[in-house]
C-alpha cells in the first residue's frame, strides 16, 4: 500500500541525517545561556550579586561569579559541541537553583500576559517552564550526543581513526 506524503511526514522523522537535531538545539541552548551570562555582565556583576544577597543565598559573591562563568563558558562549549556532558552538569545546577529560588513560586508558565495597552504588553513574573526546556535540551544533548559540526564528534572520530591505524 502506498503511503501519502502527509502521512509519511506526520509520523516519521524528517529525512535528514541522524544527529542533525542537535545542531539547532546546541545553538539555542548555548546562545541562550551565553545571553543570560552576558546580560549579567552588561548590567554589572555587582547588580546580580546584590540580588543574590537580597535573596539570602549563601556565598552570594562566589555564586554570582560562578553563575556568570557557567552561563558564558558553558554556553560557548555547548555551541561548539565541546565537552557537552561535562559542561551540562554545572549548567543544570544553575537551572536547578534558579528554579527553586526564583521561578517555582511563580508557577509553570513563563509567559503571563497581564494586560495590553498603548505602551504594549505587560507580563507577570516568569515561572519555571523555560528552566525545564533548557534542562530538557541539555539532557537531550547528553543522551543523544552533540551531533555533527561538534568538536566532541570530531575528537571521537579522530580517536577512532587512530585506533584503527594502530
Amino acid at each position: 500500500m502506498k503511503t501519502s506524503f502527509l502521512s509519511r511526514f506526520a509520523v516519521a522523522p524528517l529525512p535528514v541525517p541522524s544527529g542533525w537535531y542537535a545542531v539547532p538545539l546546541r545553538l539555542m541552548v548555548g546562545l541562550g545561556f551565553m545571553q543570560h551570562g552576558y546580560a549579567k555582565l552588561a548590567r554589572g556583576p555587582d547588580a546580580f550579586i546584590a540580588i543574590l544577597h537580597a535573596m539570602g543565598l549563601p556565598f552570594a559573591d562566589l555564586l554570582g561569579w560562578a553563575t556568570i562563568a557557567i552561563e558564558v563558558v558553558g554556553g560557548l562549549l555547548i555551541v561548539l559541541g565541546a565537552f557537552v556532558p561535562l559542561a551540562a552538569l554545572p549548567m543544570l545546577a544553575v537551572l536547578l537553583v534558579a528554579t527553586l529560588t526564583v521561578h517555582l513560586p511563580n508557577g509553570f508558565s513563563s509567559i503571563k500576559l497581564l494586560s495590553y495597552d498603548a505602551a504594549g504588553a505587560h507580563f507577570g513574573q516568569p515561572g519555571y517552564e523555560t528552566d525545564l526546556l533548557y534542562a530538557a535540551g541539555l539532557l537531550a544533548l547528553c543522551f543523544g550526543g552533540a551531533g555533527p559540526l561538534a568538536l566532541d564528534s570530531y575528537w571521537v572520530s579522530r580517536r577512532e581513526k587512530e585506533r584503527l591505524r594502530n
